[in-house]
């Protein structure tokens, strides 16, 4: 193997497998007729907005990365994530049948892309930033390369990396107050494959760093910094959108700190300068980082794995 660092993480993945079946939204219900209209009102923005985003994820998997990314072991990966995101879109429309039984409800938050300001802006970034490698059938020159790695860098710190940690940030407020624990169950098994991810998107770029480093110019630089600063203007469109006038811990200027604060450690990772230095005004979202990326392959029940050994006899008497 050329990348065997690739192949190891699809084996991990699949060690990390879970279903939408595992995930209890009985006492959720409970929890939706005590919320207050403005919570009520976040919680149906944030159903919708995962309810389209993964399927984004998903189209830019299918149509750019698997065709552009040609390593085996890459491949087997991408494979992976793809049925990654298939759960996620499962449990997203498991959500909205608890969570919004009337079915124009449900039809409306399908149509988000196009009805809600919020998360059509976000799409049309997404689309801005990924669109423009998806006619290429292949990266013959060095500007081709550097549009898909641009694609790659919006997939890994701004979709991935950045709108659904934002996300995430609600869910797991509402988990701090007590609220919502079936959506927090489900929500901790999808941060954990949104991590990991992130995380092989990043190795990529590493990968390609090292065997063709003129790419990383000073004005890809520029570009993908202006690019996570577009990202966080798109996400606060979508927090005043879902805070209004402002919740208990919840509002857009908070939102706006720890937004700033993620996006200056993917500014990081990809070998650049901050430039917000915010910090990280919600404890929930430390604990969480903690539980889940430090830890996310020894813990039980929200972070197992799924055991890959041992034998079965078909013919044993039960």
């Amino acid at each position: 193997m050329r990348y065997p660092e690739f192949y190891e993480r699809y084996r991990a993945a699949i060690r990390n497998t879970w279903t939408v079946e595992e995930v209890d939204l009985h006492s959720d219900v409970a929890d939706l007729a005590r919320l207050s209209p403005g919570e009520r009102h976040l919680i149906g923005r944030l159903v919708a907005f995962f309810a389209t985003g993964d399927s984004i994820v998903a189209n830019n998997l299918v149509l750019t990365l698997y065709r552009h990314i040609n390593s085996p072991e890459a491949r087997l990966y991408l494979s992976r994530q793809l049925f990654e995101e298939a759960v996620h879109v499962q449990f997203y429309l498991t959500l909205l049948d608890t969570y919004l039984p009337d079915p124009e409800q449900r039809a409306d938050a399908f149509a988000a892309v196009e009805a809600i300001p919020s998360i059509r802006e976000k799409a049309a970034f997404c689309f801005r930033w990924m669109d423009s490698v998806e006619n290429l059938d292949r990266l013959g020159s060095r500007e081709d390369r550097r549009r898909f790695l641009l694609n790659l860098i919006c997939f890994a710190a701004c979709i991935e990396g950045l709108f659904f940690y934002g996300a995430f940030a609600y869910v797991y407020w509402f988990r701090s107050r007590g609220l919502l624990h079936g959506l927090a169950t489900g929500t901790n098994w999808v941060f954990r494959d949104e991590s990991c991810h992130m995380d092989f998107a990043f190795a990529v770029v590493d990968t390609v760093r090292e065997e063709e480093p003129d790419l990383f110019d000073a004005e890809l630089g520029e570009r993908v910094t202006a690019m996570i600063r577009e990202a966080v203007e798109a996400e606060l469109q979508f927090a005043r959108d879902l805070c209004g006038d402002g919740l208990p811990g919840m509002n857009t200027e908070s939102m706006r700190a720890y937004l700033e604060c993620v996006a200056d450690q993917r500014l990081r990772r990809l070998g650049l300068d901050p430039v917000y230095g915010s910090e990280n005004p919600f404890a929930f979202m430390e604990l969480q980082d903690v539980q889940e990326l430090t830890n996310f392959f020894e813990r039980r029940p929200t972070a197992y794995q799924v055991a890959v050994e041992g034998s079965v006899s078909l013919d044993e008497e039960f």
